[in-house]
């Protein structure tokens, strides 16, 4: 029942027993649905490969702002072959990190607005990441009336989430939500509209509280979940179903 929009399946971190729990997460953990996005071309590659083995996983495809320096001459038409694959669902995730790399923002700024322009032609959806770029993210994501997605682990002003909201974004929630300084993730989840909210784990990372600290996967769904439901006055069923209904329009996949 539930759908895990964004999870790193193809990390390293899951090396030594990726197929045994991807089928548990399926079976026993009731995981519906698995969205792999790439960061580069080789994770992007994984991540179809991935969603080619198993049946509930699907794979999104493109260049993250932190792998930059990997981008060579061609490699944009090499992303276009493979979101052509009928398992990729989105372009993703892209966009901009001035946390890690504040020094070449121009140059993220242009691979960013690439990468739209390719999701805008093969209409699909885009998986942003931004972090400490709130205001150009939202400046560049203007400029594309037609475009739609999801910012990844929403990390912006509850100002900013409102203008997303009205030109029919969807917000991800992950396992910050339910950390004792999660104030104004908590404040953006009070204001979304809960046919625009989607469950994130970013699997193996951002575990949430009982589990940080340790290696995340869609298993802990239940507690970013049960954290919606709390604050939007829903049973953990009802924000289970709800948000697995909220991916599979976006990234228009049919029952």
């Amino acid at each position: 029942m539930y759908f895990d929009t964004h999870a790193h399946y193809d990390d390293r971190a899951f090396d030594a027993d990726r197929e045994e729990l991807l089928l548990r997460l399926n079976g026993e953990e009731g995981v519906e649905l698995i969205l792999d996005p790439g960061c580069d071309l080789e994770s992007s590659r994984a991540a179809l490969c991935l969603a080619e083995r198993f049946p509930f996983v699907r794979a999104a495809v493109g260049f993250h702002p932190e792998e930059l320096e990997k981008l060579r001459e061609g490699d944009l038409e090499r992303l276009r072959a493979l979101a052509a694959h009928p398992k990729c669902a989105a372009i993703g995730e892209i966009g901009l990190d001035y946390y890690w790399d504040a020094s070449h923002k121009e140059e993220q700024k242009a691979l960013f607005r690439r990468q739209i322009e390719l999701a805008i032609e093969l209409c699909k959806p885009i998986i942003v990441h931004d972090r400490e770029a709130h205001g150009d993210s939202l400046e560049i994501v203007r400029d594309y009336p037609g475009l739609r997605g999801v910012f990844h682990c929403f990390s912006g002003s509850p100002e900013m989430a409102e203008e997303l909201l009205k030109r029919g974004w969807y917000l991800g929630f992950d396992g910050p939500v339910t950390y004792k300084n999660a104030r104004r993730a908590l404040e953006v989840l009070a204001l979304c509209p809960p046919e625009r909210i989607l469950i994130e784990t970013d699997s193996p990372y951002l575990s949430p509280v009982p589990r940080r600290g340790k290696r995340n996967d869609s298993g802990n769904l239940r507690y970013i979940a049960e954290k919606i439901g709390e604050i939007k006055g829903l049973s953990l069923e009802e924000t289970a179903a709800l948000t697995l209904e909220n991916g599979r329009r976006l990234f228009g996949l049919s029952e």
